[in-house]
């Protein structure tokens, strides 16, 4: 059965339209980004492409050209036994390499002679991610959002996992980010993903959401620890009707504690991330928290980070960036309990629903 090609604007369309989508690129390579959903197929891994390459440069292209088909034949024939062999008649994947030629070409040419269904994406992965960057705009562009703001500890995140819980549309850009967007936000044993892969996983967030409802999104500066937020996203969010999570200050220690457990469990660990705020807060102010954790004194010290550190420099973020949280609707927690949050999330919903069916 012939191969056949598909634009990589239309492969973000049609996404759904197939059984497996297949990266036929190194490991590596499909690690640092690669199609929502697809599995990795290698057809040459990654020592195999560096051998090949410098083949390629120091013997010369035709010996390289043959050694690789070699390789590549071994290792799409193990894939095939693998994977293949209990695939029905009418299996329909979608394969791509790095720009649509050699790797994922004979892998699809292969899996066309036994009679299936094949497609490949035009110009591989680079044009995916192309299209993929130019489709953000219109999808963020889409969306009606309601901001939840509030100072760090006030139970952002959790009010959008209460929110979530009850079925409204929540984007979660921490979750996406693997970081908690502040200094001391990097999450032990979980590595962020690269700029590419996040934008991957935000375009595949966004385009599951419906525009006729509304989603709740935290208000997130331009970057979450080391990536960015995509542009049209930010302005999206920085224009929208916000809301004013409140939280008493013993109250938001205590949850900082619950969520940041790792720096009651490992002391030395909280002191170097606190040696990041030197020149923000000056060597004397860092060198009182250092010791005070030292001495057990943890809780004071989150204390003083939330009310002389955190607290001004959100403010005037908020105020800065987000247009409409002058108006915003208040909305005070009396405690951190999940029947709380629930409650709130509650009652965000109502009154979203009354907002969009007045009396």
């Amino acid at each position: 059965m012939p191969v056949h090609t598909l634009s990589a604007t239309h492969a973000l369309a049609r996404l759904a339209e197939f059984d497996t989508v297949i990266d036929a690129r190194t490991e590596d390579e499909y690690a640092l980004d690669h199609v929502p959903g697809a599995i990795n197929w290698p057809t040459l891994d990654n020592q195999q492409r560096i051998e090949i390459g410098t083949m390629y440069k120091q013997v010369n292209p035709f010996e390289a050209k043959k050694r690789g088909a070699a390789i590549s034949a071994r290792n799409i024939a193990a894939h095939i036994e693998r994977h293949v062999i209990d695939k029905p008649r009418d299996w329909k994947p979608l394969v791509y390499c790095w720009r649509g030629g050699n790797r994922s070409g004979a892998l699809a040419t292969i899996l066309g002679a036994i009679g299936f269904h094949v497609t490949l994406i035009e110009g591989g992965y680079k044009a995916w991610r192309a299209a993929l960057v130019d489709a953000l705009p219109a999808l963020a562009g889409a969306l009606s959002c309601r901001v939840v703001c509030g100072p760090t500890g006030s139970g952002k995140t959790r009010l959008l996992q209460a929110l979530a819980a009850q079925g409204a549309q929540v984007l979660d850009l921490e979750a996406l980010a693997s970081h908690r967007s502040s200094v001391l936000g990097h999450i032990p044993g979980q590595p962020q993903p690269s700029q590419k892969r996040f934008d991957s996983l935000v375009w595949d967030a966004l385009r599951g959401l419906d525009p006729a409802r509304v989603v709740y999104v935290e208000s997130e500066s331009k970057k979450v620890g080391n990536v960015r937020v995509p542009d049209a996203l930010i302005d999206a969010m920085r224009a929208s009707p916000c809301i004013d999570l409140r939280l008493d200050d013993e109250e938001r220690v205590a949850l900082l504690l619950e969520d940041y457990d790792f720096f009651v469990k490992d002391p030395a660990s909280f002191c170097v991330r606190l040696e990041a705020l030197t020149e923000l807060r000056g060597k004397e102010v860092v060198s009182g928290w250092i010791d005070k954790v030292r001495q057990g004194r943890t809780p004071e010290v989150v204390l003083e980070l939330l009310t002389r550190h955190y607290d001004p420099m959100y403010a005037q973020s908020i105020a800065r960036n987000f247009s409409q949280f002058p108006q915003a609707l208040p909305l005070a927690l009396p405690n951190r309990s999940p029947q709380a949050l629930a409650a709130a999330a509650q009652a965000l919903m109502a009154s979203e629903g009354a907002s969009l069916h007045p009396a």
